[in-house]
């Protein structure tokens, strides 16, 4: 590290081999043996121009009086101070406060290499410029929303108006109606799939076997029918169908809709010698359970559901370490308690593979007490188990709850900042219009 004088915050002139800047109107003297460390900067290229070269001094500064010899730019004195730090340290650090992105500028225009930016501030701007991004790629998202009349031919615009009905329910009331509708149904086939498993409410076909009610199994094909013409209206509105349909939420409406026209096919356009083959049944059976995958739809509704997704994947190295703990855990106190328990002649840990049940549900606090120790250092030993279970399981909610309100919260500025955009952007281009209209 370089150990030199600091620059001087003071008037009047400078001595020989210094140079004075006048940043936003603080004046600072600088020494030219320490600009000189980085010769292609600005300041240097000022320190070793000639004064009576005017045209290079006008390119390089804002103004320039000779008597003084003092160079006056119209530029941030907080970014600068940070600035000269490069000539005295080698290194930057973006002080609080501070534009990442404006500071960026900043360098560029001292002539000053991004490579010299320490290390937690690089991470802090790509950070930004993420969120630039998102708030760049919100606001292209709001434009074609606003965009749709602009479209060249009429299919276009159907195609942009559909668009719009089923995937944005905040454009319009009908789209929200949609919305709603596509909300309801997906709860109302998740409580009849329930329901059309109570003995009580099914009928007996005549074969003598239970099956599900015909007003529950009516209920169900509606339902069907709903998400399968809101899946072919969005993907032949989709602009882009491949990206559509190989997008997560759009897998999981596809895997909800297709077992439903699988059954039926097998139930009622099957043969019956084929009906009574075991696999076939046992994969009728299986392709029902899969019904279970439409209750995610309500993912696709539910920006809280989202935003709670997005906080468990931003949250999995601790979920991961609360889970390499968790499996430790398990493993040490299944052996302790199979070696403890073997003195017992009723004892219930038969092996250490078994006892591995007892250690999850005893750390994870659940006791379902179909398994436990009865002597005394097995009592201990579960003892310890789940209190160590307690703090293992309670480590990593903090981290977790606290992803999730950072998400969420940036989430809401970056959209608040994107409609913040749009509406500069068409305060700009009503005040060109105005322009133009009074030429």
């Amino acid at each position: 590290m370089w150990t030199v004088p600091k620059p001087k915050y003071r008037t009047g002139s400078c001595d020989e081999g210094e140079i004075a800047v006048n940043i936003g109107g603080v004046r600072v003297v600088l020494f030219g043996d320490v600009l000189n460390r980085y010769p292609e900067s600005r300041l240097a290229e000022l320190l070793n121009c000639s004064p009576q070269n005017h045209d290079v001094i006008s390119a390089l500064c804002d103004d320039f009086d000779p008597g003084r010899k003092e160079f006056y730019f119209d530029r941030d004195p907080d970014a600068f101070k940070c600035i000269i730090d490069v000539y005295y340290f080698g290194e930057i650090h973006i002080k609080p406060g501070i534009c990442p992105i404006c500071f960026i500028k900043e360098m560029e225009f001292w002539k000053i290499d991004q490579a010299v930016l320490d290390e937690c501030c690089k991470s802090y701007l790509s950070e930004k410029e993420e969120e630039l991004t998102e708030i760049a790629n919100k606001v292209k998202v709001i434009l074609e929303d606003l965009e749709v009349d602009r479209c060249i031919t009429r299919t276009q615009r159907c195609q942009r108006f559909l668009w719009r009905l089923m995937e944005k329910p905040g454009s319009s009331r009908p789209a929200r109606v949609i919305a709603i509708a596509s909300f309801l149904s997906v709860l109302v086939s998740a409580v009849v799939m329930c329901v059309g498993t109570i003995p009580e409410l099914q009928v007996a076909d005549p074969e003598g076997k239970l099956v599900e009610h015909p007003i529950l199994v009516a209920i169900e094909t509606a339902c069907m029918s709903w998400f399968t013409a809101e899946y072919l209206l969005r993907l032949a509105s989709s602009p882009n169908k491949l990206h559509f349909a190989f997008s997560f939420m759009n897998v999981v409406d596809f895997m909800a809709i297709v077992p439903f026209y699988v059954v039926l096919s097998l139930t009622y356009l099957g043969t019956s010698s084929m009906m009574e083959l075991t696999n076939v049944q046992q994969a009728v059976q299986a392709l029902r359970i899969m019904r279970i995958a439409r209750i995610f739809k309500l993912a696709r509704h539910s920006s809280g559901l989202q935003t709670l997704t997005q906080a468990l994947k931003n949250s999995l190295k601790e979920l991961g370490l609360l889970l390499m703990y968790m499996s430790v855990g398990i493993f040490v106190f299944s052996a302790l308690a199979y070696t403890m328990e073997q003195s017992h002649p009723e004892t219930l840990f038969r092996s250490i593979p078994q006892s591995f049940w007892w250690a999850i549900i005893t750390m994870t606090t659940v006791g379902y007490g179909d398994i436990y120790p009865k002597t005394t250092l097995g009592k201990c030993n579960a003892a310890v188990s789940f209190l160590c279970g307690v703090i293992a399981i309670a480590l990593p909610i903090h981290p977790i709850i606290n992803n999730f309100v950072v998400f969420y919260n940036k989430q809401k500025v970056l959209e608040s900042a994107a409609k913040h955009e749009v509406e500069l952007m068409e305060l700009k281009s009503g005040r060109d219009a105005r322009r133009k209209s009074r030429d």
